[in-house]
Formats: C-alpha cells, structure tokens, sequence
C-alpha cells in the first residue's frame, strides 16, 4: 500500500492481509476459544493463546479502528457501553470526576450514574458546545475526564474538540470524543487533541443493524496499556463473527456516509420548512449555532437529524407511530432509515434529571434510502 494511503484504502485493507495459509482476500472467522501453544507457558508464532485474549478476527478490526482514526492501538468490545466501561475502569479510581455533555446518551449518562457513582465517580453536566461552561465545569486536579459528544445525542451539539482539549490538558484532564454520530471518516478526533475515541461500532462501522459492538482508539502507550490489561481482565471482547461483520461494515463506511449525509440534508431542510415543525437540530443547517465549527472540524454533517414539533409530546408520539418507510426503532447508523421519541426510549433513563430531553423531540437516523421516498413519509407523518 501507499506510505500514507486514503480513507477508503485503509478501511478496505488495514489489519487485512490476506490470509498466509489459503490465500483469501477476505479476514476469516477464528472460531477458536484456544489455541496449540509450543511448550508451556509458551505460545505460538502471533502470540494467540486464548481468545479473550486475543483473536486474528478481532486484532484485525483493531488495527482497522486504529487506521482509521489515526491512533497506534485500538480495541474491540462486545459493546459500545462495554467499551465505556473498561475505559472508566482503565482512567477512573475513586473520587474521579467526570464532566458529560448536557444531553449526553442516555446509556452513557445511567453508566456513571447508576454503577460507577457506588464507586465514588462524580459525573457532573455541562453544556459541551460552551467553552465557558466547560471550563467551568473541569475541576483541577479533580477531573479526570472531559467526555464529549460531537456531535451530541439527540440534540446534535457541536463540541470544539481542540479548544476542549487546551482547556483538559491544563487542568491535567483526559478528553474521550464519542465519535459514533461522526464515524471516523467524517472527523478525526485524535488529530484535534483528544486522547480517546470511542464509538459503539454497532452504529455505521457496523452500518447493517445486524452487530452490537464497540470500540476504543488510542496514540498514547500508556493508556493503551491499561486498555489492554483491563479489556482482558474484565473480559467484554468482541466475538470473532462480530468482529467480522463490523470489518465488513468498514469497508463500505466512506460510501454509506456521503449517502447518509446527502439524505440528512434534504431531511433536515424539508423538516425546517414545514409548518409542524417548531425546530430542526442538524449541523448542516446555516442556522445551527455549531454550523461554522462543523464545517471547521467535520468532512460533512453525517446523518442523523433531530427536531421538534408542534402539538407537544403526543404529537411527537403520533409522528413516530405513523411512518411507513422509516422504521420505529431505537439505535441507529443503518442502511434502513429509523425515527424514535428520544424522551420514551433511548433517553428514557435520563428522565427527571439535568439531562432530559424535550417530550415533543424526535430523532431520526437518515438511511440511505431514496431520498424522495423519505421526504413524503415524513410529510404524511407530520400531517396526521
């Protein structure tokens, strides 16, 4: 390959040779839980021994992820919150503090709120898209995260990731980006100062809605290290199969994403010209308040649009229950386009706290459909 080959090269061929035994082009399934070693203690050529370990399957995906956003090392997890947790348990003790956007995934939010506060994990919110309020946030010597969403979920924020990271790195702080919304080909997080990605590569690394899996990536040694030994220790690892399907998703991520972009965008300009919708949230649109920095920091806007609608919540309900091409569904990032009410599913856990949602809000993830077709299932959805 080239010294420094393109995104699509390096998503079809980074941590793929092909296989030195038969010749495939095509990454094979491991399905092996243990592996013949050359005397005791010993291990084979490659260094496999026991697949929560380490797996071909999976050490493939890894040096993927870790082509793909830049990083040295990467890690592959049975889920994304799997990999939120072996990263909390990797940088945290007790007393940590931690600084989450204000509209944060609801997962990530019940995580530290709900299993690692027992441990003396302080997370506190904070409007990510505000350098004041994040600054204000960060407690010196205190803090040991800034965790940002860029852009944010549901409500589709813009994080100055390189401004964040100045202020961090000053108050001895790590920044963790979750760039599942993004992907790694539309923003490199990395390469803007941040320390960690994480994606939950069920979404479109995956991009088929048939894996549930997550990722870690790194540039630092050091926190590699301790990814390393706790994603062993606890043991959340990607399947061999499930690392196969994301590979797979992989190699078509650039494509699907200019796709997704293009339909987002016609999405989202639809939904901002129609009489029953009060607000649009999507990045693209000149009037979004994180619209310059997207376009600074982001090759497009991705796909994933969110709004409000008059009538309040049942409204909301009634729009969501009357689509016919876009699914109702939770999760996102698929070929197929899917709407949900963020207050009643996917942030329900957040419910009565800093971080809830409006009831009349609607989050639509933009497949790849045609774009004609989704344009007059939302009109009819919005009509009622």
């Amino acid at each position: 390959m080239p010294e420094q080959p393109g995104f699509s090269t390096r998503a079809i061929h980074a941590g793929q040779e092909p296989d030195p035994a038969t010749g495939s082009v095509i990454t094979p399934i491991y399905a092996t839980s243990t592996y013949i070693q050359d005397g005791v203690g010993g291990t084979r050529t490659g260094g496999y021994e026991y697949s929560r370990s380490a797996n071909p399957t999976r050490t493939a995906l890894e040096e993927c992820m870790a082509a793909l956003e830049g990083g040295s090392r990467g890690f592959a997890f049975a889920s994304g919150l799997a990999a939120e947790d072996t990263l909390l348990r990797s940088i945290c003790e007790p007393g940590s503090h931690v600084v989450l956007p204000h509209d944060a995934y609801g997962g990530t939010f019940r995580l530290l709120d709900k299993v690692h506060r027992r441990w003396g994990i302080v997370a506190d919110p904070a409007p990510i898209s505000d350098l004041a309020a994040v600054e204000r946030a960060i407690r010196p010597g205190e803090t040991t995260a800034v965790w940002i969403e860029t852009p944010t979920n549901p409500l589709l924020a813009i994080a100055d990731i390189a401004a964040i990271a100045d202020l961090a790195h000053a108050a001895g702080a790590l920044v963790v980006v979750d760039n599942t919304f993004a992907t790694p080909y539309l923003q490199q997080p990395l390469a803007l100062g941040a320390d960690v990605v994480l994606h939950s590569t069920t979404k479109y690394c995956g991009g088929h809605s048939d894996v549930v899996g997550g990722a870690l990536v790194v540039d630092d040694e050091e926190i590699a290290e301790k990814l390393k030994f706790h994603q062993n220790a606890i043991g959340a690892v990607a399947g061999p199969f499930d690392a196969w399907l994301v590979l797979r998703g992989l190699k078509t991520l650039a494509v699907r994403m200019e796709r997704h972009s293009d339909n987002a965008e016609q999405v989202a300009a639809f939904l901002a010209g129609h009489s029953a919708v009060r607000e649009v949230f999507f990045p693209g649109l000149d009037s979004h308040p994180g619209h310059d920095l997207a376009k600074r920091q982001m090759r497009r806007y991705g796909g994933m649009v969110s709004f409000r609608v008059t009538g309040g919540e049942q409204h909301a309900l009634d729009v969501c229950a009357a689509t016919k091409v876009i699914t109702l569904g939770e999760s996102l990032g698929g070929v197929e386009s899917l709407i949900e009410h963020p207050g009643k599913m996917t942030h329900a856990s957040v419910v009565g706290t800093a971080l809830e949602v409006p009831g009349d809000l609607i989050r639509l993830s933009v497949g790849i459909e045609d774009a004609d077709d989704l344009l007059a299932d939302l009109d009819q959805a919005l009509a009622g």
